[in-house]
């Protein structure tokens, strides 16, 4: 039995026995998350349009996520939506800066690694480093919005008769308590991941301004800065979208999915 193996078996179990069925839903997902993931880099490396790929695959893996791991019709719905506009919304941000930045593909500190190998793999880097920036915001996106959205579906459970303008300053309320804690996850991510890297700039003597114009540093902070910006899209339009959904509900005497049961 391999590290990964093992690693996977003991988180497999962990989620079952802290979330039961749904946890074992969850891990379900992210296994069909990887395999809809592979196969998109495969169709990507046989010349199918990159962005067209990285879009039907972001919002496959966001369905699998949400409604996979998530609990009512609402919460599940109202995340879903808001994740899809949010993803939109990043894409129409990421095409333009990432054609600005330029920090497509590898760097100096790269051409160890890549010395033999052959670069002319006939596939534009810059649409790369789009279909990677797009693809790094996917988890911010979904985690942020389940959370405001079961947030809001707990307040709905317990005060079925709230007014939808408090229920949308909940959410807000909500998002404020959660940005915080999600900016540190992924800055604490990025450090950590980037750490060997960081000793590598300092023990050949990079200076400051040479850290901060370097290919690879400049692309992983863009990666970061789009999934914090999405974080902070996402927090008020899932407020809206609960706020227009539980209205509409309402007008309709249509009952809150499993709150009402």
């Amino acid at each position: 039995m391999t590290t990964i193996t093992a690693l996977g078996l003991v988180l497999l179990i962990l989620m079952v026995i802290v979330g039961g069925k749904q946890g074992a839903q969850s891990f379900l997902s992210l296994l069909f998350n990887f395999c809809v993931l592979f196969f998109s880099v495969v169709m990507i490396a046989f010349h199918f349009p990159p962005l067209i790929v990285t879009l039907v695959a972001g919002v496959i893996v966001l369905a699998l996520t949400i409604f996979m791991g998530g609990g009512d019709d609402l919460t599940s719905q109202t995340a879903f939506f808001t994740s899809v506009i949010v993803l939109v919304v990043l894409v129409l941000l990421i095409v333009p800066i990432i054609h600005i930045a330029q920090v497509q593909g590898f760097g100096q500190e790269d051409s160890e690694d890549l010395e033999g190998m052959s670069l002319l793999i006939g596939i534009n880097l810059l649409n790369i480093s789009m279909v990677t920036a797009i693809i790094s915001t996917l988890g911010a996106i979904a985690e942020a919005a389940m959370a405001i959205a079961a947030g809001l579906t707990e307040i709905l459970s317990q005060h079925d008769q709230i007014a939808s303008k408090q229920l949308f300053r909940d959410g807000m309320t909500i998002g404020k308590q959660i940005i915080g804690t999600t900016f540190n996850t992924l800055f604490f991510g990025f450090f950590g991941g980037f750490l060997a890297l960081f000793i590598w700039f300092s023990g050949v003597g990079y200076t400051f301004g040479e850290i901060l114009n370097d290919k690879v540093f400049v692309s992983e902070i863009l990666m970061i800065l789009f999934s914090m910006i999405g974080v902070i899209v996402t927090v008020p339009l899932t407020a809206f979208v609960m706020k227009h959904e539980v209205d509409y509900r309402r007008k309709r005497n249509l009952p809150f999915s499993d709150l009402d049961k």
